[in-house]
Formats: C-alpha cells, structure tokens, sequence
C-alpha cells in the first residue's frame, strides 16, 4: 500500500512540473532586440509595425511610460489573463521604480483581447477603462478586419489617459552641458564687441569680429548635431525597465 501512494505521489509531482514546463514554454522570450510591439503571426504589414512602433517608442521617451503590442496565435491552454500577466512581469514592462507599464494582448485564432496595467497605471487605466477600451475601440475595429487602426486608436486612447501621470528622467547628456556652453559664447561675443569698438575702424576691428565669429556662427549648425540623430531617425527601443503588475486590467473576445 505504502509503496502505491510513493508511486501516486511522484506520477503528481511529474504532471505538476510537466504541466509548469509546458506554460513556461508558452510565453515569448523577451525580445531581443527589444521592441513594444510584438507581431508573431505576422497581422501587421512592416509599415503599420514600423508606424506603431515610433508612436509607441515616442511615448515611452517622453513620459517613460512603456506599452507593449503582444500579437500571438493563441494562449493555449493558459487563461489569457495569466498569460498576458505572465509577459508583462517576465519582460518587465514599465519601470521598475513607477510600475507604468501596460500590455495589449491579441490572441488572433482565439479572438481573446486582454489589457493588464502596471501597480503605477491602475489609478488613471481603470478595470472599467480598460474594458471601455476593448469593448468602444478594439472589438468594432477587429470585427470590420481593420487590425491596424483598432490598435492605433486604442494605444492613442491609453496615451491620452496616461498622460501627464508620469515624465521621463531628465537627461543631463542633452540639456545639462548646452547651459554653461552658451553662456561662453555670449561672454565671448560681449568681450568682442567691446574690443572692436576700443579698436575703431582704423585698427581692423570689424575684420576681427569677422575673423572670429564668421566661424562660429556658420559652424553653429554642430550644436544641435548630437541631439538630431536621435528624433526622427528610427532609434531602437532601450528597453524594459522592470515594472511590476498586480491584478489590474479587463479582458474581452470580438
């Protein structure tokens, strides 16, 4: 008898780890590179995952807040609230110190839609605007086949709730270092200007000016060069910043 319930008892323990394995083998590996929207059946054309990408990628650097497009076939046997939960902490989605991120989930072959929000998001992403969302934007849309716009429409009404409650960190690379710069030059121009009119016209003042500024001012076009690179030239999402998610978030199938 004892040795049927040893048997008994580690065939459970088996199926309960075989079943964990094949849960954990469900879920997406983090993207690498990273990326907020994340098509793995293909339902985007390259332009509209390209065009969701920069809107999503723009938000994120300039409220810090993350929104991450997951796009699946299915969810398998997991409910699609665990699933989505299950990516959103896996990947880490928000910050870690702000907890403001949210998931899209769309499981295409299922028709199941899920929204979860981070700890941060909960106050301004309610249950209940979370499932206005799904309901008002995302079903009318995926019924009429217009995948695209129903995400476009629905992120942007998820930006515009979220807006204000968060900012990016200041990045003291960019705005910090240009202060004391210009400063400089205002001082220099100053301390010309004054030489030029002790120097009169006889001495070559003007020349002077022209020699020195002519440069600067024409080779001014250099200050803004660092920053340029960086707006509308496609830089790649940095990253998830390891935000965590609690119960929050609607559901619903179209």
């Amino acid at each position: 008898m004892s040795r049927k319930l040893i048997i008994y008892f580690f065939f459970t323990v088996y199926c309960f780890l075989f079943t964990a394995i094949l849960n954990a083998q469900d879920i997406p590996a983090k993207p690498n590179p990273p990326r907020l929207v994340n098509d793995f059946v293909m339902k985007l054309s390259p332009t509209e995952l390209s065009s969701l990408e920069q809107k999503l990628k723009g938000y994120a650097d300039s409220t810090s807040t993350q929104i991450a497009v997951v796009i699946v076939k299915t969810t398998g046997d997991s409910d699609p609230y665990d699933y989505a939960i299950k990516i959103a902490k896996d990947w880490g989605v928000g910050q870690k110190d702000k907890n403001n991120g949210l998931v899209l989930l769309w499981a295409t072959e299922t028709r199941k839609i899920r929204i979860v929000t981070g700890r941060g998001m909960e106050a301004t992403i309610t249950d209940a605007v979370s499932k206005r969302i799904i309901n008002t934007i995302l079903k009318p849309y995926f019924q009429a086949g217009q995948f695209y716009q129903g995400l476009d429409v629905a992120t942007s009404e998820i930006m515009k709730r979220a807006s204000g409650e968060f900012e990016a960190d200041a990045q003291s690379e960019d705005g910090g270092s240009i202060i004391p710069f210009l400063v400089i030059i205002i001082v220099v121009i100053v301390v010309l200007v004054i030489a030029a009119k002790r120097g009169g016209g006889r001495n070559g003042g003007g020349g002077i000016m022209g020699g020195l500024l002519g440069p600067m001012i024409f080779s001014s076009g250099g200050w803004g060069g660092g920053s340029s690179g960086g707006g509308g030239g496609g830089g790649g999402f940095g990253g998830f910043g390891g935000g965590d998610f609690g119960g929050g978030g609607a559901g619903g199938d179209y």
